[in-house]
């Protein structure tokens, strides 16, 4: 690894309040042991009654003072956020991680789903922090999904609101059909009138053999699934009733954004009366 910058001290408290704070699970033990694996020097081990939080900056600022540099600091984060201890508690680890990189964008840092140091663009104001934190958004980007995902749901990605994404994205795609049909139909109604067995409004594919034909019912159907599924209920249920994890946003917005991908391509060969 290359010689890291020292970090602000700003940056190292609070990093220090981050990862004493949020799992309860690193404990003082926790902290002194993965110090020690991390060859920085537990400087306050011995002061009973000190706050964990604050021994772990002292030992970080007592490092980086020695050094000149941030090196091992962050080799003590890769060690903190080893995927093997979140084996059973993915949340937790999204949760800690994503914190964590909110405070190394201002250091032109982030961690990735690999547990490996990257540089980004430093950050320098709370709304930098927002685009480049390791949440919704930047997975999206990641696996290449599609602009149109995009489109309605921004506030709501950065703050990883993942019901509202959702429903954002899938209200986007129903829209889009609509213009790009011409029609009024909404949810199920509008994608049985739209992709129809005989005489449909858009195809997504030549429409001429039995597998093109079979590809176009199929695409129907899953149309009508994302429509009953996700945001039909998500329409009316209470956010707080309306349990999706970070993993069943990107799952679902994977789809939207396939179903996007094919209707680039649609082509509209019938006009409704």
């Amino acid at each position: 690894m290359s010689t890291i910058s020292p970090f602000k001290i700003s940056t190292l408290e609070i990093l220090a309040n981050t990862i004493a704070d949020i799992d309860p699970n690193i404990t003082g033990a926790v902290i002194h042991r993965i110090l020690l694996q991390s060859q920085i020097d537990d400087v306050s081990y011995s002061e009973q009654f000190l706050a964990k939080r604050k021994k772990l900056f002292n030992a970080f600022e007592k490092y980086q003072n020695d050094y000149n540099c941030a090196n091992n600091i962050v080799l003590f984060i890769q060690n903190v956020l080893s995927p093997q201890r979140y084996v059973n508690n993915q949340d937790m680890y999204n949760k800690l991680k994503s914190e964590v990189n909110k405070q190394l964008a201002f250091e032109g840092l982030s961690i990735n789903d690999s547990n490996q140091i990257i540089s980004i663009a430093k950050a320098s104001k709370i709304s930098d922090v927002q685009v480049k934190v390791d949440g919704l958004k930047s997975k999206l980007i990641e696996q290449g999904a599609h602009q149109l995902v995009f489109a309605y749901c921004n506030s709501e990605l950065l703050a990883n609101n993942y019901f509202h994404a959702v429903l954002e994205s899938s209200k986007e795609l129903i829209k889009r059909i609509q213009d790009l049909a011409g029609v009024e139909y909404d949810g199920q109604n509008l994608m049985e009138n739209v992709f129809k067995d005989d005489d449909p409004i858009l195809i997504i594919n030549n429409f001429q053999s039995k597998s093109e034909k079979d590809e176009h019912r199929g695409f129907r159907n899953l149309l009508i699934g994302i429509v009953a599924m996700f945001r039909n209920p998500s329409s009316h249920e209470l956010k707080v009733e309306w349990n999706m994890s970070e993993q069943d946003a990107l799952d679902i917005m994977a789809m939207i954004s396939y179903c996007h991908r094919r209707l680039d391509k649609a082509q509209k060969i019938r006009i409704e009366n």
